[in-house]
């Protein structure tokens, strides 16, 4: 299987907001260490692990979206032409502030030739980023519902439960 990175980005202690990386900490529960398959919290050390992309042919990206007029917890799977789309040549950010489509700007810097061109982001609806430690049933069953999606997909380093 060729090296994947699983990047969750979101702020914990922001209510739904977080989905991304409850995401990323349930898979850790079903996911043997590999060299195929590498979870990231986006949402604490974004900067630092933009370098660790180096030598992955994919990326999935799992993120909260915010008023998408749908039922918290809906689930969108973006195809890479719409990401690529949104890439900044030059994008101008705080470091704590780091979003995936800046993200993904300051890595294909970095990686030039070695950014992969298999790109996937699910995003997660919500309609809360208050300061709240813990997110609502419907975002976690939203969350859930990706875990399902991605393990279904990688298939493979999952551990017997």
């Amino acid at each position: 299987m060729k090296a994947t990175a699983i990047l969750g980005f979101g702020n914990p202690v922001r209510a739904d907001d977080g989905v991304g990386i409850y995401v990323v900490d349930r898979l850790k529960e079903y996911l043997e260490d590999t060299d195929s398959i590498n979870l990231f919290d986006m949402g604490t050390s974004a900067f630092e692990v933009l370098f660790k992309l180096k030598g992955h042919e994919k990326i999935i990206l799992v993120d909260a979206v915010i008023n998408t007029d749908e039922p918290v917890g809906t689930i969108y799977k973006l195809p890479a032409s719409e990401i690529e789309a949104q890439i900044e040549d030059d994008p101008m950010v705080f470091l704590h502030s780091l979003k995936w489509d800046q993200a993904l700007s300051y890595a294909k810097k970095m990686l030039g030739e070695e950014y992969p061109e298999d790109i996937e982001v699910y995003l997660i609806a919500i309609d809360s980023t208050r300061f709240n430690v813990g997110m609502s049933e419907k975002a976690k069953n939203g969350g859930d519902k990706v875990v399902e999606i991605l393990l279904e997909e990688l298939r493979v380093c999952i551990k017997a439960k």
